[in-house]
């Protein structure tokens, strides 16, 4: 009986401890899941500063460069100016930045548009929940998506130049549609 006993303690335990550790579903937990280059991004829906909702399927036929950052985050910073001089050249040729904060008070974010006079959609992820559809973990991240939905670069903590964005819309814009595979 005692080695019944000690079994059933084990099961109790590992049952409880993979119950506690599962993944928090109310959007806090980090983020696991980066989207694979060429497959489809599934769609979310975020509200912009100006308390309109925008969703990514709104932006289809578009080159999209998603931006997660936050204004604590030097390197995040230190990238905008490279994406407003790109969105500001760019715009008109099919391209748009949504800029994604990661859980900051919206008042904290609109100061710091404001005062640097960013132009480009900034997106507001309250509950952190599209940067974990993203995979975030660490800031800041960018991910190119094509016009037909689909992920082209994802770049995480490098520092985005004019140069840098230019050259991957560049290559977007050039690309083929992707083809099935044949079997001959």
């Amino acid at each position: 009986m005692s080695s019944r006993r000690t079994i059933a303690a084990i099961v109790a335990v590992v049952l409880l401890a993979a119950w506690i550790g599962l993944p928090d579903l109310d959007g806090w937990s980090m983020g696991s899941r980066v989207p694979a280059v060429g497959m489809p991004v599934e769609d979310f829906q975020l509200v912009d500063l100006n308390g309109t909702p925008q969703r990514l399927s709104q932006y289809r036929g578009q080159i999209v460069l998603l931006n997660f950052w936050a204004t604590w985050c030097k390197p995040c910073t230190t990238e905008m100016p490279a994406m407003q001089a790109s969105f500001d050249k760019l715009r008109n040729k099919g391209f748009v930045v949504l800029a994604i904060n990661e859980l900051e008070d919206e008042a904290k974010v609109r100061e710091h548009i404001a005062t640097y006079k960013h132009t480009f959609t900034v997106l507001m992820d309250r509950d952190n929940r599209v940067a974990n559809q993203f995979g975030v973990f660490g800031l800041p991240v960018s991910v190119f998506i094509d016009q037909e939905g689909r992920v082209q670069e994802y770049i995480k903590g490098g520092l985005l130049t004019e140069q840098k964005i230019e050259d991957t819309v560049a290559r977007i814009q050039k690309q083929e549609p992707v083809r099935s595979a044949s079997i001959r």
